[in-house]
């Protein structure tokens, strides 16, 4: 069963963020706790970890995307 990953509000008060860089790629395996993905938002650049384990299946959004909405898929 597929589970979507969602820009993450990294703050409190972070409403967008740019996804700066994949880490992982199409048909990588990865388990809880593995580096995703590079978010920039105004204040600071963060890794992003996997909360489960599975196959990624596909990359939605791609590098370098801007003012993707906190909860975006």
């Amino acid at each position: 069963m597929p589970i979507d990953i969602t820009m993450p509000a990294l703050s409190p008060t972070m409403e967008t963020g740019t996804l700066a860089k994949w880490i992982v790629k199409v048909g990588d395996s990865v388990k809880s706790g593995d580096i995703l993905c590079e978010i920039e938002t105004d204040k600071a650049t963060m890794e992003v970890e996997s909360i489960d384990e599975g196959v990624v299946a596909e990359l939605l959004v791609a590098e370098g995307a801007e003012e993707i909405p906190v909860g975006h898929r």
